[in-house]
């Protein structure tokens, strides 16, 4: 059996590689968030449009697609809204409603509009309302705090509570209230408050969109730890110590072998859970599993990684310390560990 990604997928990925190489600039710790330049320059080459649906005049590359560009960000540690805006715009391209693929849809594949999911983390309750407005529309109510580019957003997809179950909406993200937050790494976030806000329904599943999305994030965690444990054992290899390399003791050595092992881990559960999703079969338990190896084995690398440069990995102008707020950040972003481990335990509980 082959299971190496397509060609499609493999050179897609390269290309993210060449141009954030190129044109990714960070912003300084705590400010900022969005790169437009690298986002624009990602518009051009085609990739923000990749992975979404053919009939839409996409490139069709699918989960698996999206997978590996975030891979390569994740790995650049880039500001771009990728995950959000494509996720998004998949779900608005499979409602097939020509008015939403217009309005939204065109300007994301164009990088001139960014979409983002307001999605609550794993086992927490949904905290948003829609009612029919009387004109075959919807009004969506509720709040939900640290969206992920929400601050920079012109759109938002939002799950929310019907008398007929869950169901998501998208809406203007002028009609709604959003204050900017500052997160572990930058100012991206923002509370969202909706008040009655006129939305239309979008025949996905909340479940749909949190499954991509967690698997997504896992990706991106992905590329965030395998880019700080090469530069760590760049780094063990380089630092001299009491006359030799720290690469070559004994405890340097174990703990990066470890490191090794859960990048492994969450490389092989990220594609596991991103291949049952590209097939439509059923994948909760698999995208939860990935989630707690990208939560619990992230933690872990992220602090060996800080541990092993010594007093440089804390300093906020160092390279290093940019990979370790995004895998912090990635690691509770949709539920930690622990909240994958409850949903894993309500899975098997019901089987």
């Amino acid at each position: 059996m082959d299971f190496a990604l397509s060609e499609d997928v493999t050179e897609l990925a390269a290309l993210v590689r060449r141009i954030l190489a190129e044109k990714a600039t960070p912003s300084p710790h705590g400010e900022g968030g969005f790169d437009r330049a690298a986002w624009g320059e990602l518009a051009r080459a085609g990739v923000i449009d990749a992975a979404l649906p053919s009939p839409v005049g996409g490139g069709g590359l699918g989960v698996l697609g999206r997978c590996a560009v975030l891979t390569e960000i994740g790995r650049a540690v880039a500001e771009v809204p990728y995950l959000p805006t494509v996720v998004a715009a998949t779900a608005v391209a499979g409602s097939g409603d020509g008015r939403l693929i217009e309005k939204w849809l065109v300007p994301a594949v164009r990088g001139q509009a960014v979409l983002a999911l307001v999605l609550p983390d794993a086992g927490a309750p949904c905290g948003f309302t829609a009612e029919p407005d009387g004109s075959a529309g919807w009004r969506v109510s509720g709040a939900q705090t640290a969206v992920p580019f929400a601050s920079f957003a012109d759109a938002l997809l939002v799950p929310a509570h019907t008398s007929e179950g869950t169901a998501v909406f998208a809406l203007d993200a002028e009609r709604a209230e959003i204050e900017s937050q500052s997160v572990i790494d930058h100012a991206d976030a923002g509370l969202v408050e909706l008040s009655g806000v006129p939305a239309t329904r979008v025949p996905v599943s909340d479940v749909w969109l949190r499954e991509h999305a967690t698997v997504g994030l896992c990706a991106q965690q992905l590329g965030v730890l395998e880019a700080a444990l090469h530069r760590t054992a760049e780094y063990a290899r380089q630092r001299q110590q009491f006359g030799h390399a720290i690469g070559a003791f004994q405890a340097v050595r174990h703990r990066l072998a470890d490191a090794y092992v859960d990048v492994e881990a969450v490389r092989l559960t990220v594609w596991q859970a991103a291949w049952r999703l590209s097939a439509e079969l059923p994948a909760s338990a698999e995208v939860a599993t990935a989630k707690y190896w990208a939560a619990e084995a992230g933690h872990r690398v992220a602090h060996s990684a800080v541990h092993l440069h010594g007093g440089v990995g804390i300093d906020t102008d160092h390279s290093l310390h940019r990979y370790f707020v995004a895998a912090k950040r990635l690691e509770f972003t949709l539920g930690g560990a622990t909240a994958q481990l409850r949903v894993l335990g309500d899975l098997l509980a019901a089987s």
